[in-house]
């Protein structure tokens, strides 16, 4: 046997399906143009596309099941076929084993494909599990031909039903349990029980029950649904929780009382079907469609309402083309968004949102009548078979159109729902929705839809112009501007001054109609749009045409807003400094910390608030040039008011005792205020500064001209005493008859302590001015004991002729007493320096007699070879040194001068050998006298030489001296020859 799924046969009726699938064009919406081009690469496949099963069954299919993947059909009169559509090439076959004429009446398949149930139309019924080959008869269920079956979804699995609701052609409705286990020894039936529930009648009369759907709702409540051939019956009620296996009683004794729910409709086929849309696996069922004599019935399930399941509830008759009596409907199945008919020769699918019929598919004559469609709740695939065929059909993208449906019945948050992934169709949505809001005149959502479409932008301003719709206009160009990207810069550029020109002209239309909570929520959403990061830098750089747009409105307020966000604070400064609000200027300047902006306003804050502007620039600090402030300081501080002099004074001596600021601009000027307003700070100023020159930041020439223009002669006498120019500063200070100018004199003739004739001269000038200014003679005589350098007789002269030797005999014998004492120092001194002289003379004598011993073994210290083989030296320490020896010892510690002096002397000394050596060759007679003193005068002089480099280099003993212990800081290698040694040791 072929198997049911590899192949597929002709795809005959595809071409007409995707004809009557595109019934729905969008040509005929009739919506705004769009700039979007509808473009499609490829014809659309069509959402219902059949395909026939490449299977040719050897008898004829009665009756056909599918559920999960499991496929059931009745082949003949006795033969049973099972697929398990995951494994196609693995059929089962299984023969009912049947004598009698019995025939199969229905198949019903469980949720999970693991129990089918098979009725006869002897009023019998078989069972078969999945799992097993064995088909074994239900004996408690003889007598009753089974037209319907409600499975527990809950508590059914492999093994068990569960509890189940079985409706009969007697409209009796029974509860029942099968097990697919063996059971005990005296109960092998797999049928655990089969007890009556309830009963249901038309007419008075018992009625078939033709369908059974058992559902769970919230807090353990279940709805069962029972349809007859007119009637729909609901039982609703609620199961302990714990006890769902005790079955369904209970929902029906809690109902005894009272008639049961129902619908009943006039029309009676024969027989009617129900079905249900799931939208997901092991979920509740969302809508039914009920197909009975009227037509068909469909609806959404509600599990919230307390007495039915049923909502939003119509009845879509039938069309003119189906005939109760020739051409009655057969099945019925529903989907997501329509509901197929199944009719002897075709299927219909009609849209459950409009009623509209958007297929139909015929079915040719050769595979005979159609017999049954199912729909496989777990796969999602629609079944339909003949007695020698086999159909099924894909549902593909059956919510591609819907959205047209939707927006045609003007619900068009569900059409936009289900083309979010089709930006071509939100945008034809869009523009149907904004247009059906404008006509009804909520211009607000029309502007925030037309923003969000494709349509010609002029278009739509224009037409909230017309309307005189300000209001709507505004938000249409906020959304579209928040949705331009950052490279569109010419579009935003417009936007965003149209905006401005929009919110401007509705601030004036709200301040003149005097509506302040409309105005203040419109200004602060005005502020918002000015201070929007996302359109910054639109904003600054059309700042000036925002600022024109402000001004030309009078809106002084919001420009200062618009001015901050910019950080364009030298607009805000100047425009609070225009209004005389100083101190809001002085804020700003002090929150933001801009130099260029303190130097450009302070003269005028200065003018104002003098303290608070200094404050701020305290509080600046170095932050600030105080050099770039001494304008403003200098206008005010040479016309302002006693405040702004002191707030003057105060910054500068701020700057020069806390900044410690040394430009000499700032202390000359601090210098010229002290001069004007402060006198009694000048002097203390000038002593604190410093009393030389190189500690001096200020002008001494400008300070001393400053001091003697005002008349500051203390002050003057100081900086003469930092200039050096003591005879001026003591002139000056003697030219006040005041005791404290005189002290100040001798205290400025003490300064110069190493010119002491300077001093002399000074002091004689303070004398003099003390004995013939003042003539005080007792003054005079406290001269001499200042100063030690004068005597009594300096200052004779200056006394005048009348006074008398009284009035200084006491300080001419004190000056004797002192001659007296000098002469007996000096005396002592000679004679201490005679014995001096005497204990050299021995000491030269005894050291000319002194002698040392040297043995033939003894070693140079320096190279460790015999001494007496060549010149050398010997020292009292007892160390011996070779001549050639100690020199090399000696040099590197002396001096630069010093080796040069003795490369010299041994320069001299070679030339004096090489004269020596040529006088010993014979001369002429005449010339004997001669020679004789030239080997004497050149004897003498090589004498002193060797003499001279013996007082360089054997001064000491190279090893025992001061040079050891000079030498003890000294790196045994030269740092610069360090490399060099380095590399000679590797």
């Amino acid at each position: 046997m072929a198997s049911i799924l590899d192949e597929y046969e002709d795809s005959q009726n595809i071409r007409q399906s995707a004809q009557q699938h595109s019934r729905l064009s969008s040509t005929n919406i009739g919506i705004t143009h769009s700039g979007f081009v509808n473009a499609r690469l490829e014809e659309e496949k069509p959402i219902f596309n059949k395909q026939r099963i490449d299977f040719t069954p050897p008898e004829k299919i009665n009756h056909l099941a599918v559920c999960n993947n499991q496929l059931c059909m009745s082949l003949g009169k006795d033969t049973l076929l099972r697929i398990d559509l995951a494994k196609p090439d693995q059929p089962n076959q299984t023969e009912l084993g049947r004598k009698d004429d019995s025939k199969v009446h229905r198949l019903f398949l469980d949720p999970t494909g693991s129990h089918l149930l098979i009725s006869l139309n002897t009023s019998e019924c078989l069972y078969l599990n999945r799992n097993t080959q064995k088909v074994r008869s239900l004996s408690r269920w003889r007598g009753h031909l089974i037209e319907s079956v409600g499975w527990n979804k809950l508590l059914g699995n492999e093994t068990s039903t569960g509890p189940i609701l079985v409706g009969t052609s007697q409209g009796i409705i029974f509860e029942a349990e099968i097990s697919a286990n063996e059971g005990s020894l005296f109960n092998t039936n797999p049928d655990q029980y089969f007890r009556q529930v309830h009963s249901v009648e038309e007419d008075g009369k018992p009625a078939p029950v033709c369908c059974l759907e058992v559902e769970r709702g919230l807090e353990n409540k279940y709805f069962i649904i029972a349809t007859t051939r007119k009637r729909l019956f609901q039982f609703v009620g609620k199961v302990a929780e714990g006890s769902e296996q005790q079955g369904f009683s209970s929902i029906f004794n809690q109902n005894q009382d009272l008639l049961p729910s129902f619908q009943e409709f006039p029309v009676n086929m024969g027989h009617s079907e129900i079905t249900f849309y799931t939208p997901k696996l092991r979920t509740s069922p969302k809508a039914f469609a009920w197909m009975m004599g009227n037509g068909v019935l469909y609806g959404q399930l509600d599990y919230v309402r307390p007495d039915s399941l049923l909502s939003d509830v119509q009845v879509w008759e039938y069309t003119p083309d189906i005939d109760l009596n020739q051409n009655k409907p057969i099945s019925i199945v529903l989907t997501q968004f329509h509901f197929l008919l199944l009719l002897h020769d075709r299927v219909k699918a009609i849209c459950t949102l409009n009623g509209q019929v958007v297929y139909e598919d015929l079915f040719p004559d050769k595979f005979g009548s159609l017999k049954k469609m199912i729909k496989d709740p777990v796969g999602g695939l629609v079944w339909i078979y003949t007695e020698r065929a086999v159909f099924r059909y894909h549902i593909q993208r059956e919510s591609r159109d819907v959205w047209q449906m939707y927006m045609s019945m003007n619900k068009f948050d569900l059409a936009k729902e289900y083309c979010r992934d089709r930006p071509e169709c939100m945008d034809m949505v869009l523009a149907k929705e904004a247009e059906h809001c404008f006509q009804n005149k909520r211009y607000l959502e029309s502007a925030m839809c037309y923003a969000q479409t494709q349509n010609y932008f002029e278009e739509i301003a224009l037409k909230f112009i017309e309307a005189k719709q300000e209001e709507a206009l505004k938000e249409f160009l906020l959304k579209k501007l928040n949705n331009l990207k950052p490279s569109e810069r010419t579009q935003i550029t417009l936007l965003v001054t149209w905006l401005a020109e929009l919110y401007l002209n509705r601030l004036g239309q709200l301040e003149s109609d005097g509506n302040s909570v409309i105005f203040k929520e419109t200004r602060d959403e005005f502020r918002k749009f000015l201070g929007s990061s996302k359109h910054r830098d639109c904003l600054y750089n059309n700042r000036s045409t925002i600022y024109d747009l402000l001004a030309s409105h009078g809106n002084v307020d919001d420009m200062v807003y618009f001015s901050v966000v910019m950080q364009d604070y030298e607009r805000v400064i100047s425009h609070y400094c225009q209004h005389d609000e100083y101190s809001a200027a002085l804020d700003v300047l002090s929150k933001h910390c801009d130099e260029k902006l303190f130097y450009k306003f302070s003269p005028v804050l200065m003018q104002h608030i003098p303290k608070n502007v200094v404050d701020a620039w305290i509080q600046m600090g170095k932050r600030l040039d105080p050099k770039k402030l001494i304008p403003a300081l200098m206008n005010y501080s040479q016309m302002g008011s006693t405040q702004q002099i002191n707030e003057t004074i105060r910054y500068m001596e701020f700057c020069v005792y806390e900044l410690m600021v040394t430009e000499e601009a700032i202390h000359n000027y601090l210098l010229s205020l002290y001069a004007k307003y402060k006198p009694d700070s000048l002097l203390w100023y000038l002593e604190q500064a410093g009393t030389h020159a190189s500690e001096i930041h200020y002008d001494l020439k400008y300070a001393l001209r400053l001091c003697a223009e005002h008349g500051y002669r203390q002050a003057c006498v100081l900086v003469y005493r930092i200039m050096e120019l003591y005879e001026e500063a003591v002139d000056l200070a003697l030219e006040v008859m005041v005791n404290i100018y005189v002290d100040l004199a001798k205290s400025c003739a003490d300064l110069p302590e190493d010119d002491e004739e300077l001093r002399k001269k000074l002091w004689l000038k303070i004398a003099k001015h003390v004995v013939q200014k003042e003539e005080d003679v007792k003054k005079a005589m406290n001269c001499l004991s200042s100063c030690n350098l004068l005597k009594i007789e300096d200052i004779l002269p200056f006394f005048p002729d009348f006074v008398t030797i009284d009035h200084f005999k006491e300080a001419i014998c004190l000056s004797l007493e002192e001659y007296n004492q000098h002469i007996e120092e000096l005396k002592q001194e000679m004679e201490e320096a005679t014995e001096s002289a005497k204990r050299i003379r021995e000491d030269i004598q005894e050291m000319r007699n002194k002698y040392g011993v040297v043995d033939s073994q003894e070693k140079c210290a320096a190279c460790d070879f015999p001494l007496l083989n060549r010149p050398f030296y010997l020292f009292l320490c007892g160390h011996m040194f070779h001549n050639d020896c100690l020199l090399q010892e000696v040099t590197p510690h002396l001096s630069a001068f010093k080796q040069n002096r003795l490369e010299d002397l041994h320069k001299k000394l070679a030339a004096t050998m090489q004269s020596s050596k040529s006088r010993h060759r014979p001369a002429p007679k005449d010339e004997g006298d001669t020679s004789s003193l030239g080997k004497a005068t050149a004897g003498t002089s090589r004498e002193q030489i060797k003499s001279d480099i013996d007082d360089i280099v054997a001064s000491e003993c190279v090893y025992c001296g001061e040079l050891m212990i000079k030498s003890i800081d000294k790196p045994f290698i030269d740092p610069q020859k360090f490399e060099e040694e380095k590399s000679s040791w590797l």
